[in-house]
């Protein structure tokens, strides 16, 4: 089993309160209200533009909001939580190995290097990567790198882990080995928010969907609702493969 101490208290719940951002005359994000809460993967769900990559980095604090405020555990986000990481579409790779580079956030988080070598080796084999350890990273494909990115942020012990599309433009392969890490981390507790365009992905692997179309949210719910039942009309068309703009 994936040990994951806790020797903080929770962040979660995230809420986000009325939060628009601006670029300029440009409303990117329109008053975005919505709750995560500890448990469920949940997939932010949209076409390319709604706005998908612009709430993960407002609830990751990479943004400030124009108006509106993000609170983790009620708590107004002025110190954004530690415990908390993000995964983007095209993660850096350090000029390192594969074991290099997951060992490099563990000496700056100030683990001994026992503890270090002992969660390297956890997490290189529930990502699937032993036979990559010693292999430079950048040397990698683009989903070996992914894959590496997500034991990277997953070795910190996160309690949340924010994935911007990290099977964008990857061969059903690679696809299906990334969404087996996914899987694994969800397993182990720590609570994932991602962000997909793909329908069928999301199908596979969303219990909670919060649907976006123009920077607004139309729509959070279960998975099951959401592709049974959706109640918007832009919902129900994208959920029938329809193009939206």
């Amino acid at each position: 089993d994936f040990d994951r101490p806790r020797l903080v208290p929770g962040i979660l719940p995230l809420e986000v309160r009325h939060v628009s951002l601006d670029m300029g005359a440009r409303r990117l994000l329109d008053d975005l209200n919505f709750t995560i809460e500890p448990g469920p993967f949940t997939i932010i769900l949209g076409p390319n533009g709604a706005g998908k990559s612009l709430t993960l980095r407002l609830c990751h604090g990479l943004l400030p909001p124009t108006t509106g405020e993000v609170l983790w555990c009620g708590t107004a986000a002025r110190e954004i939580p530690k415990n908390q990481t993000m995964v983007f579409q095209r993660p850096m790779m350090l000029r390192r190995s594969v074991t290099a580079n997951i060992e490099y956030g563990l000496r700056l988080q100030g683990l001994g290097r026992r503890k270090r070598r002992e969660r390297i080796t956890e997490v290189l084999k529930l990502a699937g990567l032993e036979a990559l350890a010693t292999r430079s990273a950048r040397a990698l494909s683009v989903g070996e790198q992914q894959r590496v990115a997500i034991a990277r942020a997953w070795a910190l012990r996160p309690q949340v882990l924010f994935l911007d599309e990290p099977a964008a433009n990857l061969d059903p392969s690679a696809t299906r080995a990334i969404e087996g890490v996914l899987r694994a981390v969800h397993r182990s507790g720590t609570k994932i928010v991602m962000s997909t365009h793909d329908l069928t992905q999301a199908k596979r692997l969303a219990d909670e969907v919060l649907f976006l179309h123009r920077g607004r949210l139309l729509e959070q719910t279960s998975a099951d609702e959401f592709f049974g039942v959706p109640t918007t009309p832009e919902a129900r068309a994208f959920v029938e493969g329809k193009l939206l703009w």
